[in-house]
Parts: structure tokens; C-alpha cells; sequence
């Protein structure tokens, strides 16, 4: 199942530190590296701790930090008007909910076409032990 994280848009009230990670994904994990490499050069302990970081939000691994967040943060930009943003959130919210709905019953019914060929195997499996048991004592 996929799901998407919300986020919040970005405001005037976020911290220097989100607002600094929001403008180093934006830029790949060449940016990530190059704050890295510079921190190491300023003072290592910085360094350091962006590696960390780098690594505990899976940053270093994973693909391009831009191809991650450019989705949500197109899909959740503010438009300026509060109640045309909560209308947003909720109709995304609730699509969400009827795709998990949605994979649960394909899951459902991948579960019961396995039970039903479950049980066929098993039909024709007594079939045939009936028929050699059937055979064997005929003779």
C-alpha cells in the first residue's frame, strides 16, 4: 500500500533549521553533501552531526532528495485561502482513505480467489487418492 505524507506548507513562522533542510531538499543530495563537507571544514562536530542526520532520515541512501519532496510540496502548497486549503486537505484525506479502502478489498479478494484454488487443489487431490484407493482394491 501506498501512502503519501502530508506536510505542512511552509510559513513564516518555521524555524531557520526546517526552513534550511526544506531549501537542501529542494536542491538533491549534492546540496546535503556540500553542507556536510563545509560543516566538516568549519567546525567537524557540524559535520558530524549533518552526517548523522544525513543517515538517521535516510537522506544518504535513498534517491534525490528533490524527487521526494517536490510531489508534496506541489500537491500542498498553500493557496493563500484558508478554506479553499482545509477543502484541499480534506479531499486529498479522504482519497487517502478510500485508496487504503480500496486495497484492502483487492487484498480481500486476492486472499479468497487463493482460498478458492486452495480448496480446488485439495478437491482434486482427494479425487485422485479416491481413484488409486478405488483401483487398489479392485484388485
Amino acid at each position: 500500500m501506498s501512502t503519501a505524507t502530508i506536510t505542512a506548507p511552509p510559513t513564516s513562522r518555521d524555524n531557520w533549521l526546517k526552513r534550511s533542510e526544506r531549501w537542501l531538499d529542494e536542491r538533491g543530495k549534492g546540496a546535503w553533501i556540500a553542507a556536510m563537507v563545509l560543516g566538516f571544514i568549519v567546525f567537524w562536530p557540524v559535520g558530524l552531526a549533518l552526517l548523522a542526520y544525513m543517515i538517521w532520515s535516510k537522506r544518504m541512501f535513498n534517491g534525490s532528495c528533490a524527487k521526494r519532496t517536490r510531489h508534496a510540496h506541489v500537491a500542498f502548497k498553500s493557496s493563500g485561502n484558508t478554506a479553499f486549503d482545509n477543502y484541499k486537505a480534506e479531499t486529498l484525506r479522504r482519497l487517502e482513505d478510500e485508496q487504503d479502502a480500496f486495497e484492502a478489498f483487492l487484498q480481500r479478494l486476492r486472499e479468497a480467489k487463493d482460498k478458492s484454488e486452495f480448496d480446488q487443489f485439495m478437491d482434486e487431490r482427494e479425487k485422485r487418492k479416491a481413484d488409486i484407493d478405488g483401483d487398489a482394491v479392485e484388485v
